[in-house]
């Protein structure tokens, strides 16, 4: 299938793994891109820029297909060495970056100067349209059933995609909610050029994260997400367990006296206890909506086979069905 994502990024398929905190590393990327999507290494975790470097490397070792990195500008407290990862970035020779979270301006002369291609990930229409002015390439359109961070405005895919298609002029791949070749169908009618997966990728056998979360994606259905951190307005789509269940009573009980230290035991490195140790009752960790459309656990290029020859069903002959004689 050719789409202007497929051409941009020099890709088989319009199917980009998008990146996620402890499960970007290069098994996931070179996975995807081998099976012809584009895998994306996620850059903040691992730690630092000379790592970041490595873990691109070994990625090379294991792909000769395209690849990209995420790399997520947020405030914090000790805030990133972003001058050294856009550095490695760069140096390295990587060609796609997924940026997402503050407008990633700062950075856009720098990575179009060695001729990187960035999509930015955004939540709402206007934030997409700023992504295009700023000089992105692409954008990638987060609806409010995405795992993470769906913004403030609770908008679904099905209005949010075509109205961003109705303002952007650069291509845009559909993001929340996408998990098969229905997804993938649906986004294109929309207006999308493709679609941005990440819960789905991370139930596979490649997917480098404890076998307990792949099986809790199996087990879930559509109902078995909750927000977090709405008081705070950095609301977070997680995977319900206990400890979420614990933290979203405390933000009931405590309202607008809430602070993030309130809820710290819940939200803050419970990462690795999670994806590597398999403790999925550590806390909150990003989790789409789509965990409902899971039902087993296959190999990536499985899961990519599967989704393109469902979505060549789909456009030549179910839709087929529907046209006037």
């Amino acid at each position: 299938m050719k789409t202007r994502i497929t051409e941009m990024f020099g890709i088989e398929h319009p199917i980009i793994q998008g990146g996620m905190h402890y499960v970007g590393f290069a098994e996931m990327a070179a996975a995807v891109s081998n099976a012809g999507g584009l895998g994306i290494i996620t850059g903040l975790t691992q730690g630092t820029p000379e790592n970041l470097a490595k873990e691109i490397e070994r990625c090379k070792g294991m792909t000769d297909k395209p690849f990209g990195v995420n790399l997520t500008f947020l405030p914090s407290v000790n805030t990133p060495d972003y001058p050294g990862f856009v550095k490695a970035i760069i140096d390295s020779g990587v060609k796609a970056v997924e940026t997402a979270g503050n407008n990633p301006a700062k950075w856009l002369p720098a990575l179009k100067e060695a001729d990187i291609k960035v999509i930015h990930k955004c939540t709402s229409v206007r934030h997409s349209v700023k992504a295009e002015s700023i000089g992105c390439d692409a954008v990638s359109v987060d609806g409010f059933e995405c795992g993470g961070h769906p913004g403030e405005d609770d908008v679904p895919n099905f209005i949010l995609l075509p109205a961003a298609a109705e303002k952007l002029k650069i291509p845009f791949v559909a993001s929340g909610g996408m998990a098969d070749g229905r997804s993938l169908v649906a986004a294109l009618a929309l207006g999308a050029e493709g679609m941005n997966m990440g819960t789905r990728f991370i139930a596979t056998k490649e997917a480098p994260v404890h076998q307990n979360v792949k099986d809790a994606l199996v087990k879930a259905s559509e109902l078995d997400t909750r927000l977090i951190m709405r008081p705070l307005r950095n609301t977070e789509r997680v995977l319900t367990n206990a400890a979420v269940e614990r933290l979203i009573a405390k933000e009931k009980e405590m309202g607008d006296k809430l602070s993030f230290g309130d809820i710290a035991a819940e939200v803050a490195g419970v990462y690795p206890k999670i994806l590597r140790d398999g403790d999925m009752d550590a806390g909150g960790w990003s989790c789409g909506m789509v965990a409902g459309l899971i039902h087993d656990v296959p190999t990536v290029k499985e899961l990519i086979d599967r989704i393109m020859a469902e979505a060549d069903e789909i456009i030549t002959q179910r839709l087929q069905r529907f046209r006037a004689a």
